[in-house]
């Protein structure tokens, strides 16, 4: 399995250090190197880009990631037992590996790097949606990042490239399809990794557009979609009322029956009642 490179095989690099996985920091650590290649090369090519990795643990995809030619990999780890092997791994690969030892969910990280920039990552269960969340909504489009490989649990994956219509269309759907092209790369069983999972796992690429896919403010769309899928089993003439004035009235000028639910209409539809309620 360590055929990607020059270092041992990741079950001896964890018994060297003791690392076992902690469930309070939402570790599962994947130690097929071949899979963790595999999910590098998802996200597209390497070379002359900055990588954020996020959540590396003792390793693997990090070694991925260098293997398969990324200019420089910031890996931010918040578990200190994981830095040793990472070291290890940032000397055999000497000015192509940064290690910061700190919460991403604390750190500005992306300002660390230089464009081009791609987020590759197996995120720890327990942070992934706010950090995808984080992500998608930067003060300014485009953002710093041009693409973003992020593992997920199968469910979390699923509700990103859902379509109107199906039970996990959601916010998380338009906040993604909204401003990205999102698609599911690669699906992982919970035995590909140490301890399995109760869940499945699933890799979502997203590539971020020049510019929004419909013209919109992202804060009015995103007050409009929240409360629309807050009280998503009701009728948006409901779940909308204490949020826009005449809402009917409002509804009807867009194209939207008063009648449907949040999870019938498409981003183009709600980008066109967001555009609205700013009007």
């Amino acid at each position: 399995m360590s055929a990607i490179d020059s270092l041992p095989p990741l079950r001896e690099v964890i018994a060297t250090h003791g690392l076992s996985a902690k469930k309070s920091l939402g570790q599962n650590f994947l130690l097929d190197l071949n899979l963790t290649a595999k999910i590098a090369r998802a996200a597209g090519d390497l070379s002359g880009c900055d990588v954020l990795e996020v959540g590396p643990g003792p390793g693997g995809l990090t070694r991925g990631l260098l293997a398969e030619g990324a200019r420089h990999v910031l890996a931010v780890e918040k578990d200190s037992r994981c830095l040793p092997a990472l070291d290890e791994i940032a000397a055999a690969y000497p000015d192509r590996l940064t290690v910061l030892n700190a919460d991403a969910m604390d750190s500005d990280v992306l300002t660390r790097l230089t464009a081009p920039i791609k987020v590759v990552a197996n995120l720890p269960y327990n942070v992934g949606t706010e950090l995808l969340v984080r992500w998608l909504t930067p003060p300014a489009w485009p953002p710093v990042w041009d693409s973003l490989t992020l593992m997920f649990q199968r469910e979390v994956a699923e509700r990103i490239v859902a379509q109107p219509g199906s039970k996990t269309y959601g916010r998380l759907a338009i906040l993604a399809q909204w401003r990205c092209d999102a698609r599911i790369a690669m699906r992982l069983p919970p035995e590909a990794f140490t301890p399995p999972p109760k869940v499945a796992s699933a890799v979502v690429h997203l590539r971020a557009l020049p510019e929004p896919r419909f013209e919109a403010d992202a804060a009015v769309l995103e007050r409009v979609v929240a409360a629309a899928f807050g009280q998503r089993r009701k009728m948006l003439r409901a779940s909308l009322k204490g949020v826009i004035p005449d809402i009917e009235n409002v509804l009807e000028s867009v194209g939207i029956a008063p009648t449907e639910r949040a999870e019938q209409v498409s981003v183009e539809r709600f980008c066109a009642l967001a555009r609205a309620v700013a009007g």
